[in-house]
């Protein structure tokens, strides 16, 4: 026991867990900070809510692995408000402090006055997504979101299609409610509308449904929806490209909404005060990029807006940024520039909600991290003396890095840092991992029968 690392992970969801699993896999303690009550990140949040399997799976791994003998969990602790990244980086004694506070921030739409209708008339994707998730549960007490017909989705990729088929599902269900219906909104999205409307014996054309619209500002082929081939073959190019055509044309089928290719919104119809409309201008596709065509605009009635343009990590004080992500003095790893011992991995870099794009992350950043700063090999041997080795690069030179012997903590130094968690875990009145899951887990909607 006397030889021992500590290292801080903010954020517990996929990259967190990730990395817990490695550290401790060469018996490194870790603390897990995350700033809501449960680690499960945007797999809870985000993940709409019919993805019961995906959902339940992955958070049976983070449960699995936060709950191990050498980790500690701090709930409710927001990097930046609840606890200061200075006072963490220069008093706490960590060996290493890993930066897994994802990607959950909605960027700003770029049509700036669009704010003025925010909460009445537009949205932010994120909110809105965790409102559904969540609004069936007798204890939701966060805002609420009205729900208006023939909304516009701006943005393209799948997260703006879940958000579509939210909307869909959603104004079906108030619709066939009116009629004395009610089915869940986890079977409509199995269905399908026109199915989930057969099942009940109403025909889908009597409910007068009108389509939400997605505008993206390039074509459909270009969507987000698969990767691009790495051969760069043109005929890879186009197969993938068919494979997001017909990805769109399947959920416009199943779930009645339309996209519509190469728009942008570049002003507001405001009429007494209230959003009514937006001004779509027309592109084309030049050398891969989208360009206005000139005279070619158009109006579009809508009383409801939802940005679906991506999401960011949010800055936190003390911590250099490069415009919308953490600034890093070397991306491989992920080590931030300014520091010796603190690294960002997940969608803290990559600004993805892609489960495996963080969880591949989280096991490369964490893997290097043990091999070239902690000084840990072979992660079977527990008998090995734990280093830490501060590696320094000098990308001005041919042999650019060099290391650095330092001691592992202390017992005492370790048993400070234990009794610093303790006093922020009784603060939120948390007293063990499992206990404290099973308190704050929210009612799922596949067991109340909606």
């Amino acid at each position: 026991m006397a030889d021992k690392h500590c290292v801080a992970i903010f954020g517990g969801a996929v990259a967190g867990s990730e990395a817990v699993e490695q550290m401790v896999k060469r018996g490194v303690h870790v603390v897990v900070f995350d700033q809501n009550a449960l680690p499960y990140g945007k797999i809870e949040s985000g993940l709409p809510k019919w993805h019961v399997k995906l959902r339940d799976k992955q958070e049976k791994k983070i449960n699995e692995r936060l709950s191990q003998p050498n980790v500690q969990y701090v709930p409710l602790c927001r990097l930046g408000k609840d606890l200061s990244f200075e006072d963490i980086s220069k008093n706490w004694g960590f060996s290493a402090i890993l930066l897994a506070t994802g990607a959950w921030k909605d960027r700003a739409f770029p049509l700036q006055k669009i704010e003025h209708f925010l909460g009445n008339g537009f949205y932010y994707q994120n909110p809105f997504v965790q409102w559904f998730n969540l609004c069936h549960d007798p204890a939701y007490n966060g805002p609420d979101f009205e729900i208006k017909e023939n909304a516009a989705v701006l943005g393209g990729g799948l997260a703006s299609i879940d958000v579509a088929k939210i909307l869909m599902i959603e104004t079906f269900r108030a619709a066939i409610a009116k009629l004395g219906h009610n089915l869940d909104s986890i079977s409509i999205e199995r269905l399908g509308l026109r199915k989930a409307a057969d099942s009940i014996g109403v025909d889908i054309d009597s409910l007068n449904l009108k389509n939400c619209n997605i505008f993206y500002r390039r074509r459909i082929i270009d969507m987000p929806l698969s990767p691009d081939p790495v051969s760069g073959n043109e005929d890879d190019l186009k197969k993938s490209q068919a494979v997001r055509q017909k990805i769109v044309s399947l959920a416009e089928d199943k779930f009645l909404f339309k996209v519509n290719e190469c728009q942008s919104p570049v002003d507001l119809i405001v009429e007494n005060g209230k959003l009514t409309g937006l001004k779509m201008q027309k592109n084309k596709i030049v050398d891969n990029r989208a360009m206005p065509i000139e005279g070619e605009i158009s109006e579009v009635e809508t009383h409801l807006a939802i940005s679906s343009i991506g999401s960011i990590p949010e800055l936190i004080p003390g911590i250099n940024s490069d415009g919308e992500k953490f600034e890093l003095e070397d991306a491989s790893t992920g080590k931030l520039k300014g520091f010796e011992n603190v690294f960002a991995l997940g969608n803290a870099i990559t600004g993805k909600g892609n489960i495996k794009e963080s969880q591949k992350h989280g096991r490369n950043v964490s893997e290097s991290i043990i091999r070239d700063y902690l000084g840990v090999t072979g992660g079977d041997d527990h008998r090995s003396e734990y280093e830490f080795k501060t590696g320094i690069l000098d990308q001005l030179k041919p042999v650019s890095s060099y290391i650095d012997q330092s001691n592992p903590l202390s017992d005492e130094e370790l048993s400070e840092i234990k009794n610093r968690v303790s006093e922020l875990q009784q603060k939120v009145s948390y007293n063990n991992f499992e206990d404290w899951i099973k308190r704050n887990l929210p009612a799922r909607l596949e067991n109340m029968g909606e």
